[in-house]
């Protein structure tokens, strides 16, 4: 058999018909030396111009570790702990880069993204199960930032604005996206870095506002602590880095480059690349997490009010403890919320046309899908705001709320991954060795026994009366068989659409 034939991803002569794809070939970004002969078998040297073409998507896949629900965690961390888990952030940043590259090494590898190989490898009733479960965790994302977007656009108002007119132009920001889609995948790139700078530059103006001692901001990254106290925190910055629609989305977003598979070296190199310049983004978002962490450290651990403070009144706490200056801090928040509101809402719509496109294979035009995925989510949100306008200790509930739909959801996008990264039969040369395959699955399994902790914790203060009870204990144990499905799945895997098809092609045989 020739070399190339040999590299060929197996699932690329299983597919049958029109298929959705997460790009156009003509959508796709050129690199340089695509048509070169070198880089067949081996990688190129490395190039700084090539580096440059491969940037963009590991920054719009840090745009999920800077929305307004890890903001929030950032500064109640903060505000609770201190500086003490700044370790900790540093840590989970670490764990999540290893998640994601996994997720880019899968997308380059088969030419494929999760959902489209979910679709492929589980039989109807499990990848309906897992579409719908990936659709409640983007919606339930989807809510926590669009409010944040609506209370920062409230702040920059001085109030004129409510909460639910905030909603409806966050809501526009969909026709922002399909605008600059038109103009090409750089130029959207291009948006998400100004958004994330913006974020950069107004958390940093906070930081020099606040002044942080340099070595206690310093002993928090390099000396762990924990205690009783600040396990609740510990547990929300771990349980909020990993979000299950961006796992989905990142093994997307790696394919507009053009990059062909069946070419080992081009593919290492892009894998390469794409693994510098998500380190990169992610060294990026943990700067500003960091950034906000410490402002609130800085300014109320050890307070009366530290356990009091949220999204919807950071800011003005912010303006009472460091007043107005040249320009108020209330303000400089205001914008950086707005950025990290916006630039995540945004990317959740990318995030959706990819999920719903792979699992259903719907071949939709791009503002139709666009309008259906930002409606899931805008209506329930709109529901939202009109209901907790006037009250910010509901809002702290709903958002807990979230954040276990959330937490209950990322076993389904990681084991499937870590299932399919692990096949060679899916990754070819490319499937990941013992040693990464065990550190992934630890990474994996603490996420969530620390979100399933998040969850043991939350109902147990929340769930009350027989009949709520019984409904939980009744969801649970299905919950439970489902991720031990998947997780037996990862055991004994056989692809279930390649073994029915060999079962036609040896029936037709016959």
């Amino acid at each position: 058999m020739p070399p190339q034939e040999r590299q060929q991803p197996l699932l690329a002569a299983s597919r049958e018909g029109p298929e959705d794809t997460a790009y156009d070939s003509s959508e796709k970004v050129v690199v340089v030396g695509i048509d070169e002969h070198e880089g067949d078998v081996e990688a190129p040297p490395f190039s700084w111009k090539k580096l440059w073409l491969f940037t963009g998507p590991g920054f719009l896949m840090s745009i999920a570790f800077l929305d307004p629900g890890n903001l929030e965690g950032d500064l109640q961390s903060g505000a609770i702990a201190g500086y003490s888990l700044l370790w900790l952030l540093v840590w989970a940043t670490v764990m999540g880069l290893i998640i994601q590259l996994l997720s880019a090494r899968l997308g380059v590898a088969t030419g494929r993204h999760l959902a489209e190989l979910c679709r492929e490898e589980y039989p109807t009733w499990a990848r309906i199960v897992l579409w719908l479960m990936t659709e409640v965790a983007l919606i339930g994302s989807d809510i926590q930032e669009v409010i944040g977007s609506a209370i920062a656009i409230r702040i920059l108002s001085h109030g004129v604005v409510p909460l639910w007119a905030g909603v409806v132009v966050t809501a526009l920001d969909c026709f922002i996206f399909l605008f600059l889609e038109n103009y090409g995948v750089r130029k959207l790139e291009a948006f998400f870095a100004v958004l994330i700078g913006v974020m950069a530059l107004s958390f940093a103006w906070m930081f020099g506002e606040a002044k942080p001692n340099g070595l206690d901001v310093l002993l928090g990254i390099l000396v762990p602590k924990l205690s009783s106290r600040t396990i609740q925190q510990a547990v929300g910055v771990v349980g909020c880095i990993i979000m299950p629609h961006n796992v989905f989305l990142h093994s997307a977003l790696v394919q507009s480059r053009q990059i062909d598979p069946s070419k080992k070296g081009r593919v290492q190199e892009a894998l390469n690349y794409y693994s510098i310049e998500s380190t990169i983004a992610l060294a990026v978002s943990l700067v500003i997490n960091i950034f906000v962490t410490t402002v609130f450290a800085k300014g109320f651990y050890g307070t009366e009010i530290a356990n009091s403070i949220g999204l919807v009144n950071a800011g003005q706490y912010l303006q009472e403890k460091y007043g107005g200056g040249l320009f108020p801090i209330l303000y400089i928040w205001g914008i950086g919320l707005l950025a990290a509101g916006q630039s995540s809402t945004i990317t959740g719509t990318y995030a959706g046309q990819f999920i719903m496109g792979g699992f259903l294979n719907l071949r939709l035009k791009k503002w139709i899908r666009a309008l259906i995925t930002r409606s899931f989510a805008i209506i329930p949100t709109m529901i939202v705001a009109l209901m907790f306008d006037t009250s910010e200790d509901s809002l702290d509930v709903l958002n807990e709320w979230l954040n276990v739909l959330q937490s209950v959801q990322i076993p389904f996008a990681l084991i499937p991954l870590l299932c399919l990264v692990s096949k060679e039969q899916i990754m070819g040369s490319f499937r990941i060795g013992p040693f990464l395959k065990i550190i992934s699955w630890l990474v994996a399994a603490l996420v969530i026994v620390i979100n399933g902790y998040l969850l043991l914790e939350f109902f147990s203060s929340e769930v009350n009366g027989a009949l709520f009870v019984t409904i939980v204990c009744v969801l649970t144990a299905a919950y439970v068989a489902f991720v031990l499905y998947l997780i037996s799945r990862a055991i004994t895997f056989t692809p279930w659409q390649s073994l029915t098809r060999s079962t036609t092609v040896a029936s037709a045989e016959n």
